[in-house]
């Protein structure tokens, strides 16, 4: 059975372990990406504050993946989709859907718009992000933490 829930003190870590490990399998576990993030293996503290949610997905009692929403530029009502991974094996099922939906019903609830930093080699992404109606930015929104993406995406409301 499949479960979303918000993120709970002892997801930390396996969330953490699920970035890392999907980085990876692309080759992008290198500096600029969410690999290096200070706040990865907390994001349940860093998701507690205003405007920021995490969800996990749990397959039978397992966390398999999950997507957080937060603030990117509160001043003009732009919120981020960030960390959305998903275990390799469990990849392909629908799962990644699930996430976005939430993620999205959030953001509506909160910003005008949501914006996605991700890579062009991550072309299952893209075409997920694609489907809801993201569209491709030519350059990243001014203020970006994760210097070493090439694909910006932007969905306003």
């Amino acid at each position: 059975m499949v479960k979303l829930r918000r993120i709970e003190e002892r997801d930390n870590q396996i969330i953490g372990e699920i970035v890392q490990q999907s980085l990876k399998e692309e080759g992008l576990d290198i500096p600029g990406t969410a690999y290096f993030d200070p706040y990865l293996f907390s994001l349940f503290d860093y998701y507690e504050k205003e405007n920021r949610e995490y969800w996990v997905l749990e397959k039978d009692g397992e966390v398999i993946g999950g997507i957080g929403v937060g603030p990117f530029d509160e001043e003009k009502g732009i919120g981020e989709i960030q960390k959305l991974y998903i275990v390799k094996a469990e990849r392909g099922q629908g799962y990644a859907h699930k996430l976005v939906n939430r993620a999205l019903e959030f953001g509506k609830e909160r910003y005008d718009a949501l914006y996605i930093e991700t890579f062009a080699s991550l072309s299952d992404a893209n075409h997920l992000y694609r489907q809801y109606g993201f569209e491709k930015l030519e350059e990243p929104l001014a203020g970006t933490e994760h210097s070493a993406c090439d694909t910006w995406l932007l969905l306003e409301f």
